[in-house]
């Protein structure tokens, strides 16, 4: 009874922590669409914009400053905005509003929605982009977004992401059906799985636009349904099979370890060649273990045990940012975010010793010749 009393003190002050931090009012979401009239964000000076495609299972919104909702939707959702960022952008950050509408020149904006009606529709627009492109743009990263996280929130990432790491090709985000509230984890968890198949739908869609490669980042829950899908691919031997994926990015994954092991598992080792950013101080992540029983998420676990996998494990435990919960490093922390964009744009490995002279200096400066500790064929790299 004791044990039993105990576990539930536990549940009850996570519980208590998670509605302390879903009281917390954030910036509005309805500003898809929603502009100025004072000036276009064209004629500002400073102001920088960024094409975003969107691929989404969320079910279409009937306020059309949020575009799509959080509730499940029948069909794969397209479409496509232009986000703004504001002069003031700091790398690492992204600077919202907190009323509607938001000024271009302090915040991030999403205007110029399109919704396409037609697969063919999407793709035709999207080979068109590519194609006005120079052969060296034409990469597209696709995102996938992880639990808690609008559509707006979705969006804006990607945008800040492509633009921090200075991605010159085409960011597509992957936007399945959270609901953007910190206690609905089971419905969001729920929604990766009934987007496993879109998900595959979507890549395909992709690739009918012929662009010249892929990169995929995912975060957090979103690793689950990346995985799932790329299990599933794997047992119908149809994953990668046009070698256009290029880098595969698991950043702070929300997966069971157990689980990850069991997906992984049905891709040969020549095919594990994925990017695993962990951090032992995540603490989404320990929310996350307490709820699930006290088995380790990949995002926090033991190094050596992925490693032995076959994939490269980055350790940002020792790294900063600017989230509290230090569960968005990839993105969040400068240094980090900039290394991966240098390690896509160059097609090399995100071990530092690579780095050229001149390129990415502040990174080079802060982690250069770190040790790589090999497991196997996978390997273990320690940010300082």
């Amino acid at each position: 009874m004791s044990n039993l009393s105990g576990i539930t003190r536990q549940f009850a002050a996570l519980l208590a922590v998670l509605l302390l931090v879903s009281a917390c009012a954030g910036p509005p979401d309805d500003i898809i669409g929603v502009e100025r009239r004072q000036a276009s964000q064209a004629s500002l000076k400073g102001v920088k914009s960024r094409e975003v495609y969107i691929l989404t299972t969320r079910a279409a919104s009937d306020d059309p400053a949020l575009l799509f909702s959080g509730e499940r939707g029948e069909e794969l959702g397209l479409a496509k905005v232009r986000v703004t960022i504001p002069p003031n952008h700091e790398i690492g950050r992204i600077e919202r509003a907190r009323t509607v509408p938001p000024d271009p020149r302090k915040a991030f904006t999403i205007v110029d929605p399109e919704v396409f009606s037609s697969n063919a529709a999407f793709v035709t627009d999207m080979r068109k982009t590519i194609r006005n492109r120079p052969q060296a743009d034409r990469e597209v990263l696709l995102f996938v977004h992880g639990f808690n996280t609008t559509l707006t929130d979705a969006i804006v990432r990607t945008a800040q992401f492509a633009n921090d790491m200075n991605f010159s090709g085409i960011p597509v985000v992957f936007s399945w059906a959270s609901r953007g509230h910190v206690l609905d984890y089971v419905y969001d968890l729920n929604s990766t799985l009934t987007a496993r198949d879109r998900l595959v739908e979507g890549a395909l869609l992709l690739n009918s636009a012929s662009p010249a490669s892929f990169d995929v980042v995912a975060h957090s829950m979103g690793n689950f349904l990346t995985m799932e899908a790329v299990r599933q691919s794997a047992m119908q031997k149809k994953f990668n099979t046009t070698g256009k994926i290029k880098t595969v990015i698991l950043a702070s994954p929300d997966i069971d370890i157990d689980v990850f092991e069991t997906q992984i598992r049905q891709l040969p080792r020549s095919q594990r060649k994925f990017y695993v950013l962990i951090a032992q101080n995540d603490k989404a992540l320990s929310f996350s273990r307490k709820i699930a029983g006290g088995i380790n998420r990949v995002g926090d676990a033991d190094p050596e045990r992925l490693a032995k996998l076959g994939v490269t494990v980055v350790d940002l435990t020792r790294i900063q940012d600017t989230d509290s919960l230090n569960h968005a490093k990839f993105a969040d922390a400068p240094e980090v975010v900039q290394l991966i964009g240098y390690r896509l744009a160059e097609g090399s490995s995100l071990e530092t010793r690579n780095l050229k002279p001149g390129v990415a200096r502040n990174i080079a400066n802060t982690i250069a010749n770190l040790p790589v500790t090999t497991f196997g064929d996978g390997h273990v790299i320690a940010l300082p």
